[in-house]
Protein backbone atom coordinates (compact mmCIF):
# COMPACT_ATOMS: atom_id res chain seq x y z
CA UNK A 1 0.00 0.00 0.00
CA UNK A 2 1.15 3.56 -0.65
CA UNK A 3 1.71 6.20 1.93
CA UNK A 4 -1.35 7.71 3.61
CA UNK A 5 -2.05 11.18 2.23
CA UNK A 6 -2.03 13.96 4.80
CA UNK A 7 -4.28 17.02 4.62
CA UNK A 8 -1.28 18.98 3.36
CA UNK A 9 -0.81 16.52 0.48
CA UNK A 10 -4.50 16.69 -0.38
CA UNK A 11 -4.43 20.46 -0.37
CA UNK A 12 -1.37 20.60 -2.63
CA UNK A 13 -2.84 18.16 -5.16
CA UNK A 14 -6.15 20.06 -5.18
CA UNK A 15 -4.36 23.36 -5.82
CA UNK A 16 -2.33 21.91 -8.68
CA UNK A 17 -5.43 20.34 -10.23
CA UNK A 18 -7.36 23.61 -9.93
CA UNK A 19 -4.54 25.64 -11.50
CA UNK A 20 -4.18 23.14 -14.34
CA UNK A 21 -7.90 23.15 -15.09
CA UNK A 22 -8.02 26.96 -15.10
CA UNK A 23 -4.96 27.12 -17.37
CA UNK A 24 -6.40 24.58 -19.80
CA UNK A 25 -9.72 26.39 -19.89
CA UNK A 26 -8.05 29.74 -20.57
CA UNK A 27 -5.88 28.22 -23.35
CA UNK A 28 -8.87 26.53 -24.91
CA UNK A 29 -10.85 29.77 -24.94
CA UNK A 30 -7.88 31.67 -26.39
CA UNK A 31 -7.60 29.07 -29.14
CA UNK A 32 -11.36 29.46 -29.83
CA UNK A 33 -11.98 25.76 -29.69
CA UNK A 34 -15.61 26.06 -28.62
CA UNK A 35 -17.40 23.76 -26.16
CA UNK A 36 -17.85 24.32 -22.44
CA UNK A 37 -16.05 23.67 -19.18
CA UNK A 38 -17.46 20.17 -18.92
CA UNK A 39 -16.02 18.85 -22.18
CA UNK A 40 -13.84 15.77 -22.05
CA UNK A 41 -10.38 16.77 -20.78
CA UNK A 42 -8.42 14.49 -23.13
CA UNK A 43 -10.28 15.85 -26.14
CA UNK A 44 -9.46 19.39 -25.03
CA UNK A 45 -5.78 18.57 -24.63
CA UNK A 46 -5.72 16.93 -28.07
CA UNK A 47 -7.30 20.00 -29.66
CA UNK A 48 -4.88 22.30 -27.90
CA UNK A 49 -1.89 20.30 -29.13
CA UNK A 50 -3.25 20.53 -32.68
CA UNK A 51 -2.94 24.34 -32.55
CA UNK A 52 0.72 24.45 -31.44
CA UNK A 53 3.61 25.39 -33.69
CA UNK A 54 4.60 21.74 -34.01
CA UNK A 55 1.66 20.83 -36.23
CA UNK A 56 -0.08 23.96 -37.49
CA UNK A 57 -3.83 24.31 -37.06
CA UNK A 58 -6.49 21.68 -37.67
CA UNK A 59 -6.61 22.39 -41.42
CA UNK A 60 -3.13 23.53 -42.51
CA UNK A 61 -0.01 21.57 -41.55
CA UNK A 62 3.26 23.10 -40.39
CA UNK A 63 6.72 21.59 -40.75
CA UNK A 64 9.96 23.18 -39.58
CA UNK A 65 13.16 22.16 -41.36
CA UNK A 66 16.52 23.56 -42.35
CA UNK A 67 20.21 23.20 -41.63
CA UNK A 68 23.14 24.83 -39.84
CA UNK A 69 26.33 25.17 -41.91
CA UNK A 70 29.57 26.78 -40.71
CA UNK A 71 33.21 26.49 -41.71
CA UNK A 72 36.80 27.51 -41.01
CA UNK A 73 38.57 28.96 -44.08
CA UNK A 74 42.31 29.55 -44.58
CA UNK A 75 43.20 31.78 -47.53
CA UNK A 76 46.36 33.04 -49.22
CA UNK A 77 46.34 35.77 -51.90
CA UNK A 78 50.06 35.43 -52.63
CA UNK A 79 51.08 38.20 -50.25
CA UNK A 80 48.77 37.92 -47.26
CA UNK A 81 47.16 34.92 -45.59
CA UNK A 82 44.75 34.42 -42.70
CA UNK A 83 42.10 32.14 -41.19
CA UNK A 84 38.42 33.11 -40.91
CA UNK A 85 35.46 31.42 -39.21
CA UNK A 86 32.05 31.91 -40.79
CA UNK A 87 29.22 30.55 -42.88
CA UNK A 88 29.19 28.91 -46.30
CA UNK A 89 27.57 31.73 -48.30
CA UNK A 90 24.10 33.17 -48.69
CA UNK A 91 21.48 30.84 -50.25
CA UNK A 92 23.53 27.96 -48.77
CA UNK A 93 23.77 29.49 -45.30
CA UNK A 94 22.17 28.31 -42.07
CA UNK A 95 18.41 28.75 -42.23
CA UNK A 96 15.05 27.49 -41.10
CA UNK A 97 12.06 26.87 -43.33
CA UNK A 98 8.36 26.77 -42.46
CA UNK A 99 6.30 24.75 -44.93
CA UNK A 100 2.81 23.37 -44.92
CA UNK A 101 -0.26 22.60 -46.94
CA UNK A 102 -3.92 21.72 -46.71
CA UNK A 103 -6.15 19.58 -48.91
CA UNK A 104 -8.71 21.54 -50.94
CA UNK A 105 -10.22 18.52 -52.67
CA UNK A 106 -8.95 15.10 -53.74
CA UNK A 107 -5.82 15.78 -55.81
CA UNK A 108 -5.69 19.52 -54.98
CA UNK A 109 -3.70 21.26 -52.23
CA UNK A 110 -2.87 24.79 -51.10
CA UNK A 111 0.28 25.57 -49.17
CA UNK A 112 3.04 27.99 -48.25
CA UNK A 113 6.80 28.32 -47.75
CA UNK A 114 8.62 30.82 -45.50
CA UNK A 115 12.42 30.54 -45.43
CA UNK A 116 14.56 32.71 -43.16
CA UNK A 117 18.34 32.72 -43.51
CA UNK A 118 20.62 33.37 -40.53
CA UNK A 119 23.80 34.35 -42.34
CA UNK A 120 26.96 34.63 -40.23
CA UNK A 121 30.30 35.91 -41.59
CA UNK A 122 29.62 35.40 -45.28
CA UNK A 123 32.48 34.27 -47.57
CA UNK A 124 30.68 36.11 -50.38
CA UNK A 125 31.32 39.39 -48.55
CA UNK A 126 34.48 39.02 -46.45
CA UNK A 127 37.88 40.09 -47.79
CA UNK A 128 41.43 40.87 -46.71
CA UNK A 129 40.22 43.72 -44.49
CA UNK A 130 36.93 42.35 -43.13
CA UNK A 131 36.38 38.95 -41.55
CA UNK A 132 32.89 39.70 -40.16
CA UNK A 133 30.87 40.90 -43.16
CA UNK A 134 27.47 39.23 -43.16
CA UNK A 135 23.93 39.60 -44.44
CA UNK A 136 22.41 39.00 -41.00
CA UNK A 137 18.89 37.61 -40.76
CA UNK A 138 17.38 37.62 -44.22
CA UNK A 139 13.97 36.62 -45.57
CA UNK A 140 14.95 34.35 -48.43
CA UNK A 141 11.54 33.03 -49.53
CA UNK A 142 7.90 33.74 -48.70
CA UNK A 143 5.18 32.48 -51.03
CA UNK A 144 1.96 30.51 -51.34
CA UNK A 145 1.09 27.84 -53.87
CA UNK A 146 -1.82 25.87 -55.26
CA UNK A 147 -0.97 22.37 -56.42
CA UNK A 148 -2.78 19.85 -58.59
CA UNK A 149 -1.48 16.30 -58.72
CA UNK A 150 -2.55 16.24 -62.36
CA UNK A 151 -1.90 19.78 -63.65
CA UNK A 152 1.07 21.02 -61.58
CA UNK A 153 1.82 23.80 -59.14
CA UNK A 154 1.33 27.59 -59.33
CA UNK A 155 3.36 29.68 -56.85
CA UNK A 156 3.34 33.41 -56.16
CA UNK A 157 5.58 35.56 -53.95
CA UNK A 158 9.27 35.83 -53.13
CA UNK A 159 10.61 32.55 -54.42
CA UNK A 160 13.43 30.86 -56.27
CA UNK A 161 13.02 31.29 -60.07
CA UNK A 162 13.11 28.31 -62.40
CA UNK A 163 16.70 28.97 -63.48
CA UNK A 164 18.09 29.49 -59.97
CA UNK A 165 20.79 26.83 -59.47
CA UNK A 166 19.45 24.78 -62.38
CA UNK A 167 22.81 23.32 -63.34
CA UNK A 168 24.03 23.04 -59.73
CA UNK A 169 21.15 21.12 -58.19
CA UNK A 170 21.52 18.03 -60.38
CA UNK A 171 24.78 17.28 -58.54
CA UNK A 172 23.89 14.22 -56.46
CA UNK A 173 27.41 13.41 -55.28
CA UNK A 174 26.97 14.84 -51.79
CA UNK A 175 29.70 17.45 -52.41
CA UNK A 176 27.49 20.25 -53.77
CA UNK A 177 28.00 22.64 -50.82
CA UNK A 178 31.83 22.61 -50.64
CA UNK A 179 32.37 22.40 -54.42
CA UNK A 180 30.37 24.10 -57.20
CA UNK A 181 31.05 26.70 -59.88
CA UNK A 182 29.84 29.79 -57.96
CA UNK A 183 32.46 31.95 -56.16
CA UNK A 184 30.96 31.40 -52.72
CA UNK A 185 34.28 31.40 -50.87
CA UNK A 186 36.27 34.29 -52.31
CA UNK A 187 34.00 36.60 -54.26
CA UNK A 188 34.94 39.82 -52.48
CA UNK A 189 38.67 39.26 -51.97
CA UNK A 190 40.75 41.91 -53.76
CA UNK A 191 43.05 40.75 -56.54
CA UNK A 192 46.78 41.45 -56.66
CA UNK A 193 49.24 41.93 -59.50
CA UNK A 194 52.85 41.19 -58.55
CA UNK A 195 51.97 41.44 -54.89
CA UNK A 196 50.22 44.81 -55.20
CA UNK A 197 46.50 45.43 -54.96
CA UNK A 198 45.02 46.52 -58.28
CA UNK A 199 45.20 50.27 -59.01
CA UNK A 200 42.65 52.65 -57.51
CA UNK A 201 41.08 53.73 -60.82
CA UNK A 202 40.28 50.08 -61.40
CA UNK A 203 38.17 50.06 -58.27
CA UNK A 204 40.38 47.57 -56.42
CA UNK A 205 39.43 44.60 -58.56
CA UNK A 206 38.06 41.59 -56.73
CA UNK A 207 37.07 38.07 -57.73
CA UNK A 208 33.47 39.32 -57.88
CA UNK A 209 34.39 41.31 -61.01
CA UNK A 210 34.66 37.98 -62.82
CA UNK A 211 30.88 38.07 -63.28
CA UNK A 212 28.75 37.66 -66.35
CA UNK A 213 29.24 41.25 -67.59
CA UNK A 214 25.74 42.18 -68.67
CA UNK A 215 23.76 40.82 -65.78
CA UNK A 216 24.11 43.93 -63.67
CA UNK A 217 24.24 42.22 -60.32
CA UNK A 218 21.69 39.46 -60.87
CA UNK A 219 24.11 36.79 -59.77
CA UNK A 220 27.64 35.48 -59.92
CA UNK A 221 29.00 33.75 -62.97
CA UNK A 222 27.63 30.24 -63.28
CA UNK A 223 24.34 31.06 -61.57
CA UNK A 224 23.27 34.34 -63.10
CA UNK A 225 19.76 34.39 -61.65
CA UNK A 226 21.07 33.12 -58.38
CA UNK A 227 18.78 34.59 -55.71
CA UNK A 228 15.05 34.45 -54.95
CA UNK A 229 12.88 37.33 -56.15
CA UNK A 230 9.26 38.32 -56.65
CA UNK A 231 7.86 35.92 -59.26
CA UNK A 232 4.87 33.97 -60.47
CA UNK A 233 6.07 30.42 -61.16
CA UNK A 234 4.58 27.27 -62.66
CA UNK A 235 5.97 23.74 -62.16
CA UNK A 236 4.58 20.79 -64.07
CA UNK A 237 4.01 17.33 -62.61
CA UNK A 238 6.81 14.83 -63.17
CA UNK A 239 6.08 12.38 -65.96
CA UNK A 240 8.48 9.52 -66.72
CA UNK A 241 11.21 11.49 -64.96
CA UNK A 242 10.61 14.74 -66.92
CA UNK A 243 9.31 18.07 -65.62
CA UNK A 244 9.26 21.71 -66.79
CA UNK A 245 9.09 25.06 -65.01
CA UNK A 246 8.53 28.69 -66.01
CA UNK A 247 8.18 32.04 -64.26
CA UNK A 248 7.97 35.79 -64.72
CA UNK A 249 8.68 38.76 -62.44
CA UNK A 250 11.17 41.37 -61.22
CA UNK A 251 10.43 43.93 -63.99
CA UNK A 252 11.13 42.11 -66.30
CA UNK A 253 12.73 38.70 -66.04
CA UNK A 254 11.41 35.40 -67.30
CA UNK A 255 12.78 31.87 -67.03
CA UNK A 256 12.06 28.44 -68.46
CA UNK A 257 13.62 25.17 -67.30
CA UNK A 258 13.42 21.44 -68.01
CA UNK A 259 14.63 18.57 -65.83
CA UNK A 260 15.03 14.82 -66.04
CA UNK A 261 16.09 12.17 -63.52
CA UNK A 262 16.14 8.39 -63.87
CA UNK A 263 18.00 5.19 -63.14
CA UNK A 264 19.00 2.47 -65.59
CA UNK A 265 20.73 -0.79 -64.65
CA UNK A 266 22.33 0.70 -61.55
CA UNK A 267 23.26 4.00 -63.21
CA UNK A 268 21.64 7.20 -61.94
CA UNK A 269 21.27 10.07 -64.41
CA UNK A 270 20.08 13.64 -63.85
CA UNK A 271 20.01 16.46 -66.42
CA UNK A 272 18.63 20.01 -66.13
CA UNK A 273 18.72 23.05 -68.41
CA UNK A 274 17.25 26.55 -68.25
CA UNK A 275 17.15 29.88 -70.05
CA UNK A 276 16.64 33.23 -68.28
CA UNK A 277 16.14 36.60 -69.95
CA UNK A 278 16.13 40.07 -68.43
CA UNK A 279 14.71 42.96 -70.48
CA UNK A 280 14.87 45.62 -67.78
CA UNK A 281 15.94 49.16 -68.73
CA UNK A 282 19.48 49.97 -67.59
CA UNK A 283 21.59 53.08 -67.20
CA UNK A 284 24.71 53.40 -69.37
CA UNK A 285 26.80 56.58 -69.58
CA UNK A 286 24.04 58.60 -67.87
CA UNK A 287 21.41 57.42 -70.36
CA UNK A 288 18.65 54.84 -69.99
CA UNK A 289 19.06 52.08 -72.56
CA UNK A 290 16.98 48.98 -73.30
CA UNK A 291 19.53 46.19 -72.90
CA UNK A 292 18.42 42.55 -72.83
CA UNK A 293 20.53 39.86 -71.24
CA UNK A 294 20.00 36.13 -71.74
CA UNK A 295 21.60 33.24 -69.87
CA UNK A 296 21.53 29.55 -70.76
CA UNK A 297 22.82 26.85 -68.42
CA UNK A 298 22.84 23.07 -68.41
CA UNK A 299 24.07 20.55 -65.86
CA UNK A 300 24.34 16.75 -65.92
CA UNK A 301 25.19 14.12 -63.31
CA UNK A 302 25.86 10.41 -63.77
CA UNK A 303 26.56 7.94 -60.96
CA UNK A 304 27.46 4.27 -61.35
CA UNK A 305 25.87 2.89 -58.17
CA UNK A 306 27.76 -0.44 -57.88
CA UNK A 307 31.20 1.23 -57.92
CA UNK A 308 30.23 4.69 -56.64
CA UNK A 309 32.03 6.47 -59.49
CA UNK A 310 30.40 9.74 -60.56
CA UNK A 311 30.84 12.54 -63.07
CA UNK A 312 29.20 15.96 -62.97
CA UNK A 313 29.44 18.77 -65.50
CA UNK A 314 27.89 22.20 -66.06
CA UNK A 315 28.00 24.83 -68.81
CA UNK A 316 26.64 28.38 -68.97
CA UNK A 317 26.52 31.01 -71.72
CA UNK A 318 25.46 34.65 -71.52
CA UNK A 319 24.57 36.94 -74.41
CA UNK A 320 23.66 40.65 -74.43
CA UNK A 321 21.41 42.48 -76.89
CA UNK A 322 20.97 46.25 -77.17
CA UNK A 323 22.46 49.40 -78.75
CA UNK A 324 25.59 48.51 -80.69
CA UNK A 325 27.70 51.12 -78.91
CA UNK A 326 27.08 49.28 -75.66
CA UNK A 327 26.88 45.67 -76.74
CA UNK A 328 30.14 45.91 -78.74
CA UNK A 329 31.99 46.47 -75.47
CA UNK A 330 30.46 43.39 -73.80
CA UNK A 331 31.87 39.99 -74.57
CA UNK A 332 29.41 37.13 -74.49
CA UNK A 333 30.65 34.93 -71.67
CA UNK A 334 31.06 31.19 -71.15
CA UNK A 335 31.45 29.23 -67.94
CA UNK A 336 32.09 25.52 -67.60
CA UNK A 337 32.81 23.20 -64.71
CA UNK A 338 33.66 19.51 -64.19
CA UNK A 339 33.77 17.36 -61.08
CA UNK A 340 34.54 13.64 -60.83
CA UNK A 341 35.02 11.30 -57.94
CA UNK A 342 33.91 8.35 -55.88
CA UNK A 343 30.95 8.02 -53.52
CA UNK A 344 31.26 4.85 -51.41
CA UNK A 345 30.32 3.65 -47.95
CA UNK A 346 33.71 2.74 -46.47
CA UNK A 347 32.53 2.81 -42.84
CA UNK A 348 29.39 2.62 -40.73
CA UNK A 349 29.10 6.41 -40.39
CA UNK A 350 27.81 6.88 -43.91
CA UNK A 351 29.03 7.55 -47.45
CA UNK A 352 32.45 9.05 -48.09
CA UNK A 353 32.85 11.31 -51.13
CA UNK A 354 36.25 11.87 -52.77
CA UNK A 355 36.32 14.40 -55.62
CA UNK A 356 38.41 16.56 -57.88
CA UNK A 357 37.11 19.69 -59.68
CA UNK A 358 38.12 22.03 -62.51
CA UNK A 359 36.38 25.00 -64.07
CA UNK A 360 36.83 28.13 -66.19
CA UNK A 361 35.02 31.45 -66.51
CA UNK A 362 35.83 32.99 -69.91
CA UNK A 363 35.17 36.63 -70.88
CA UNK A 364 33.22 37.18 -67.67
CA UNK A 365 35.25 40.08 -66.24
CA UNK A 366 33.02 43.08 -65.53
CA UNK A 367 34.21 45.40 -68.27
CA UNK A 368 32.60 48.36 -66.49
CA UNK A 369 35.81 48.53 -64.47
CA UNK A 370 37.61 49.77 -67.59
CA UNK A 371 35.16 51.98 -69.40
CA UNK A 372 32.65 49.78 -71.23
CA UNK A 373 30.04 52.37 -70.21
CA UNK A 374 31.81 54.94 -72.40
CA UNK A 375 33.30 56.98 -69.55
CA UNK A 376 36.88 55.84 -70.25
CA UNK A 377 38.83 54.93 -73.36
CA UNK A 378 39.73 51.35 -72.57
CA UNK A 379 37.89 48.29 -71.34
CA UNK A 380 38.48 44.60 -70.72
CA UNK A 381 37.88 42.66 -73.92
CA UNK A 382 38.94 39.22 -72.72
CA UNK A 383 39.39 37.44 -69.40
CA UNK A 384 39.80 33.99 -67.89
CA UNK A 385 39.43 32.71 -64.34
CA UNK A 386 40.56 29.11 -63.78
CA UNK A 387 39.86 27.05 -60.68
CA UNK A 388 40.74 23.56 -59.56
CA UNK A 389 40.48 21.71 -56.30
CA UNK A 390 40.29 18.49 -54.28
CA UNK A 391 38.10 17.52 -51.37
CA UNK A 392 36.59 14.90 -49.05
CA UNK A 393 33.09 14.74 -47.61
CA UNK A 394 32.09 12.34 -44.83
CA UNK A 395 28.38 11.82 -44.26
CA UNK A 396 27.21 10.92 -40.74
CA UNK A 397 23.81 9.34 -41.21
CA UNK A 398 22.93 9.06 -37.51
CA UNK A 399 23.16 12.85 -37.15
CA UNK A 400 21.90 13.88 -40.63
CA UNK A 401 25.28 15.57 -40.98
CA UNK A 402 28.05 16.08 -43.54
CA UNK A 403 31.62 17.12 -42.72
CA UNK A 404 34.00 18.34 -45.42
CA UNK A 405 37.55 19.51 -46.04
CA UNK A 406 38.67 20.93 -49.38
CA UNK A 407 41.43 22.80 -51.19
CA UNK A 408 40.81 25.25 -54.07
CA UNK A 409 43.20 27.18 -56.33
CA UNK A 410 42.35 30.18 -58.56
CA UNK A 411 44.27 31.85 -61.43
CA UNK A 412 43.02 34.94 -63.26
CA UNK A 413 44.05 37.05 -66.26
CA UNK A 414 42.55 39.63 -68.61
CA UNK A 415 43.27 41.79 -71.68
CA UNK A 416 42.46 45.44 -72.30
CA UNK A 417 41.28 46.87 -75.61
CA UNK A 418 43.91 49.60 -75.11
CA UNK A 419 46.52 50.23 -72.46
CA UNK A 420 44.80 50.13 -69.07
CA UNK A 421 45.94 53.49 -67.75
CA UNK A 422 45.78 54.43 -64.12
CA UNK A 423 46.72 57.55 -62.21
CA UNK A 424 49.89 55.76 -61.14
CA UNK A 425 51.01 54.71 -64.61
CA UNK A 426 50.41 52.60 -67.71
CA UNK A 427 49.74 48.93 -67.02
CA UNK A 428 49.68 47.63 -70.59
CA UNK A 429 47.37 45.29 -72.49
CA UNK A 430 47.67 41.95 -70.68
CA UNK A 431 47.55 41.28 -66.96
CA UNK A 432 47.85 38.17 -64.81
CA UNK A 433 46.62 38.22 -61.25
CA UNK A 434 48.47 36.54 -58.41
CA UNK A 435 47.21 33.06 -57.57
CA UNK A 436 44.69 32.65 -54.78
CA UNK A 437 44.47 29.53 -52.58
CA UNK A 438 42.06 28.47 -49.88
CA UNK A 439 41.43 25.49 -47.61
CA UNK A 440 38.16 25.08 -45.76
CA UNK A 441 36.87 22.69 -43.14
CA UNK A 442 33.25 22.65 -42.06
CA UNK A 443 30.04 20.78 -41.54
CA UNK A 444 26.35 20.93 -42.30
CA UNK A 445 23.72 19.40 -40.03
CA UNK A 446 20.10 19.05 -41.11
CA UNK A 447 17.04 19.30 -38.91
Amino acid sequence: MGKRMTPAHIGLVSAVALAASIGLADRAQAADLGGNCCADLEERISELEATTVRKGNRKVSLTISGWVAEQVMWWDDGTESNVYVGGVGTTLASHFKLTGQASIAPGYQAGYVIQVETDTADPLLVNQNDDDANAGINLLQSYWFINSDRYGRLSLGQLSPASDNTAILVDGSGSLVPANWVLFDNQNFNLRINGQLTPGNWGDLAHCNFLAPGQGGLGVSGDCVGVPGNYVRYDSPTFAGFSVSADWGEDDIWDVAARYAGEFNGVKVAVAASYARSTDLRAFNNAIENVAVGYFQIGAFINHMPTGLFLYGAYGHENTDGPQAIVSTMDNSDTWYLKAGLRRKFNTLGHTVLYGEYGEKNDTLDCGMFGCDGTRNSFANGSKLKQWGLGIVQEIDAAAMSMFISYRHFEGEFDCSASCNDSTGNFGLHHEFDDFDLVKFGALINF
